[in-house]
């Protein structure tokens, strides 16, 4: 599996845990910055980047933090035909991927420390998406508008 990582500079520090810990994994890992501190920078490159790599990479996840992850969150869901759920606990994060079949996570560094970030990250990859028919239905539905990237 592929998974694209990103962060700003308030989640740069759990991204490299992050990466550290996905390093130990089969998975393909890509890291989409930031790639240094730098405390003038912005949530957006990063979950651009990691956007056009899942929504380019079919099959493929994205895991993104920044402080509250809200604003990474709102940036990646501008692009068609990604699914990014703000999850702090590993029940939200398995009910992201069973229900709406996300495929790119999104983390706060304020509130998730390691252990749990880990955690959660964990039953996101692992857990599959159902394929109910009213789900795939809802899915769907999400593309419909015009101002996406």
């Amino acid at each position: 599996m592929e998974i694209f990582v990103g962060s700003d500079y308030r989640g740069f520090d759990l991204k490299n845990k992050i990466l550290a810990f996905l390093a130990s994994t089969e998975h393909t890992v890509t890291d989409c910055g930031a790639y240094e501190y730098n405390e003038g920078d912005d949530f957006n490159e990063p979950a651009i980047k990691v956007a056009e790599n899942v929504r380019e990479n079919y099959g493929s996840f994205g895991i993104l933090i920044c402080d509250s992850a809200h604003g990474v969150t709102m940036q990646a869901n501008r692009f068609k035909g990604i699914r990014a759920a703000h999850c702090g606990s590993v029940e939200s994060a398995v009910l992201a991927r069973e229900h709406d079949d996300a495929n790119v996570l999104c983390l706060s560094a304020h509130f998730v420390d390691e252990n749990l970030a880990k955690e959660i990250i964990s039953c996101f990859l692992d857990t599959p998406f159902s394929n109910l028919e009213r789900r795939v239905r809802r899915i769907n539905r999400l593309d419909e508008g015009e101002n996406y990237a």
